[in-house]
């Protein structure tokens, strides 16, 4: 039955139509930026039929980020595709980024260092206060290390990029040569991944036959959902978009994304496409701060573990969920037919926050 084709689809051809000169024009600017291939793509687009059935409402799909296959996957993977590119183009042997103690982006960025063979160097801000060993060496923390990275940390609330710089110099004055890449690999490089996405979705979803009505994920940094936006603008794209913030404020969240998504759409030859009203976020499931659990974001991470098999993390992609999950039942979705949820992935982190979930069934012998 998994294996079906989907109901409610039916196949079509994407490469005629308006749409498809679209596409082609997209595809072709993208072409002109260097990028080395990192992830498993295109990440399937799958029905989540279970959990239609449990809300109601709309047929809720995952786009399956989680599967890029890098260390795991996630959707840093995208981003580094660029951003990779760029430092080896600039002659880079060693790559210096930054991130929160269980950043699932300097996970990726250390094994995409190590499969290009240089050298990493990870930052990882304390944004929780915990000293739980399970939180401080578990999870990505452990991974990071396992990839070959150097990791050191910082302080909450130090400034990063001034710190990543101050690194940067040390490293250029032993004779290396560093390439910086921003938390969450969010500038208008690393968003090229993400209008890469939109492009990607748009061709399935046409040779699917299936009609998006929303495509909902969680957005922190800014780079996933800006290139989202930049990208669907460019496709002339009417999916309703819509992030569920995990940090920051609806405002700051709306303008950082507004800012790099305009600078993103210039980037690909479509400066104006991107309206401020193209960009959307919801603030309401960030609870006490960035990486601290809420009941909501457990509940929303146990359910779709056990309704449809899925793993999603507990700072971004459970947020996420809890915010697609608390809105379809408020309504928020009525009257659409299909609605994807972006899997950013970043599961390992679960091992990071054993405490947060009290899961029953465990009889030790």
């Amino acid at each position: 039955m998994a294996d079906a084709e989907p109901s409610g689809t039916h196949r079509a051809n994407p490469s005629v139509g308006p749409a498809a000169a679209q596409r082609k024009d997209l595809a072709s600017a993208l072409a002109g930026f260097p990028r080395v291939h990192l992830g498993h793509l295109p990440t399937p687009l799958e029905p989540m039929d279970r959990l239609s059935e449990h809300l109601g409402g709309p047929r809720f799909w995952v786009k399956r980020d989680d599967c890029t296959g890098l260390s795991s996957g996630g959707n840093k993977t995208r981003k580094l595709e660029f951003l990779m590119a760029e430092a080896v183009e600039q002659g880079a042997d060693t790559i210096v980024t930054q991130g929160a103690t269980q950043s699932n982006h300097a996970r990726q960025t250390a094994a995409a260092a190590a499969r290009l063979e240089m050298a990493c160097h990870l930052l990882l801000e304390d944004r929780t206060g915990s000293n739980d060993p399970q939180y401080t060496l578990n999870g990505n923390v452990l991974l990071d290390r396992l990839h070959g990275a150097t990791v050191a940390k910082r302080s909450g609330g130090a400034d990063m990029a001034a710190e990543m710089e101050a690194l940067a110099d040390k490293l250029r004055a032993e004779g290396r040569k560093p390439y910086i890449i921003p938390g969450g690999g969010s500038n208008t490089t690393g968003a090229l991944g993400y209008v890469n996405c939109a492009l990607e979705l748009d061709e399935q979803t046409a040779t699917m036959g299936l009609k998006i009505d929303a495509l909902v994920h969680a957005t922190g940094s800014s780079g996933t959902q800006a290139g989202l936006v930049a990208g669907l603008a460019a496709l002339g794209s009417d999916i309703h978009l819509l992030g569920i913030g995990v940090r920051a404020p609806r405002e700051k969240q709306e303008s950082m994304v507004f800012d790099l998504a305009t600078r993103t759409a210039t980037c690909i030859g479509r400066e104006g496409a991107v309206r401020r009203e193209d960009v959307r976020a919801n603030c309401d499931y960030v609870g006490a701060g960035y990486g601290i659990p809420t009941p909501g974001m457990v509940a929303a991470v146990r359910l779709l573990a056990e309704l449809e098999g899925l793993l999603f993390d507990p700072v971004y992609s459970g947020k996420g969920l809890d915010g697609l999950i608390d809105l379809t039942r408020k309504g928020a979705f009525d009257g659409m037919e299909n609605v994807v949820f972006l899997h950013t992935g970043g599961s390992v982190a679960l091992f990071g926050y054993p405490e947060a979930f009290d899961l029953p069934g465990y009889q030790p012998n």
